[in-house]
């Protein structure tokens, strides 16, 4: 059955229509998933931010030491077992409630 010229563009335009819709939705989950990842990396970036501000106002003088002789100098705090024993102890506090 062959349709008239009438009813393929009336086809075609309802498929223009629904390419577009489909471009368009496909547009908002990218945006959605842009949205999602920059407020992950704020997120990120605020807890570095405010845990490095919390090192330096516990410990001063780290202000003007180098980024390399700082991650030295937290490497070797880390590594002792009465810090990893604190360390361990405060998250089994918090996820204890």
């Amino acid at each position: 059955m062959k349709k008239s010229r009438k009813e393929l563009e009336k086809e075609c335009a309802e498929a223009a229509t629904k390419a577009e819709q489909y471009q368009h939705q496909a547009q908002r989950l990218e945006n959605r998933y842009h949205d999602y990842q920059e407020s992950k990396r704020k997120k990120r970036n605020h807890r570095l931010i405010t845990r490095g501000a919390d090192v330096e106002s516990v410990a001063p003088a780290v202000r003007s030491m180098s980024q390399a002789a700082f991650r030295i100098l937290v490497e070797q705090i880390f590594s002792l077992p009465e810090v990893a024993a604190l360390v361990s102890r405060a998250t089994d506090q918090q996820e204890g409630g």
